[in-house]
C-alpha cells in the first residue's frame, strides 16, 4: 500500500498557554498524509491503515465471518473489517466511549473484568471468531520496562481469550511495544499457532515503539 502524497507543510505557530510538545504534536498530525488520508476516505483515525497494510501482507481478512476488535475505539479497524468484509459479524470492547459503526456490537468496559470474555462472546452473537484483533496498549508511565509488562499482560490476556474463542485456523494479532513479543510469549502462541512473526506496517510512525504480533493458523484446544 503506497504512501499519502507530501505537498507543502503546515507550521503551528506557539499559542499563548500551549505546551511546546503540544505545538509539535498539533503539527505533526496536520502534516501527516495518513491522517489527511483518513479524514478524506472517511476512516476514523490513522490506525485503519495499519491494519490494512498488515492484511496486505498476511492475508488476515480473507474469508472472515466472525471478528473481535479489542481496544475498538476510536473504531478505525473495524471500519477496515465492515469494508473489507460487510457480512462478517463484529464485535468489540474498550473502556473508552465509541461512536457507534454499523454492524458492530460496541462494549464499554474493561476487557480485564472477568465477564467481558462472555459479554464479548455474547455480543458478537457467534460461538467462535476467524480473527482476534488487539490494538489495546497500556497506559504508558515513561518507564519502558514497566510499560512493556503492563502491554504485554493485556497481550497475554488476549491470547488467552482468542484460545477459547478461536475457530482452527484463526488468527491473533496484537500490539506489541519495542523488541516485540517475549520469548515465553512468543513460545506460548507458537505451541497454539502455526505461524507467529512480528510486523511494523508502514503507517507506524518511524518514531513509535509500537510493532505487531501476527499469530495464524489456531490449532485449536
Amino acid at each position: 500500500m503506497s504512501r499519502a502524497g507530501g505537498g507543502p507543510k503546515t507550521r503551528v505557530k506557539t499559542a499563548k498557554g500551549r505546551k511546546v510538545s503540544s505545538t509539535r504534536w498539533l503539527e505533526r498530525q496536520l502534516n501527516d498524509p495518513y491522517v489527511k488520508r483518513a479524514k478524506a476516505e472517511g476512516y476514523r483515525s490513522r490506525a485503519a491503515y495499519k491494519l490494512l497494510e498488515l492484511d496486505e501482507r498476511f492475508n488476515l481478512l480473507k474469508g472472515v465471518r466472525a471478528v473481535v476488535d479489542l481496544g475498538i475505539a476510536p473504531g478505525g479497524w473495524s471500519q477496515v473489517v465492515r469494508r473489507k468484509s460487510p457480512k462478517a459479524a463484529v464485535a468489540g470492547i474498550d473502556l473508552l466511549p465509541t461512536d457507534p459503526i454499523d454492524g458492530v456490537a460496541i462494549l464499554q468496559m474493561d476487557f480485564m473484568d472477568e465477564d467481558a470474555p462472555a459479554r464479548l462472546q455474547e455480543a458478537l452473537g457467534k460461538p467462535k471468531a476467524d480473527l482476534v484483533m488487539s490494538d489495546m496498549a497500556a497506559n504508558t508511565v515513561g518507564h519502558p520496562q514497566t510499560d512493556h509488562l503492563r502491554t504485554m499482560a493485556l497481550v497475554e490476556a488476549g491470547l488467552e481469550f482468542a484460545k477459547e474463542i478461536l475457530e482452527p485456523g484463526g488468527a491473533y494479532v496484537a500490539k506489541v511495544l519495542a523488541g516485540g513479543a517475549d520469548n515465553a510469549l512468543v513460545a506460548q502462541l507458537k505451541r497454539h499457532f502455526t505461524t507467529v512473526k512480528h510486523a511494523k506496517p508502514p503507517a507506524s510512525r518511524k518514531d513509535s515503539s509500537e510493532w505487531y504480533v501476527i499469530a495464524q493458523g489456531f490449532k485449536g484446544e
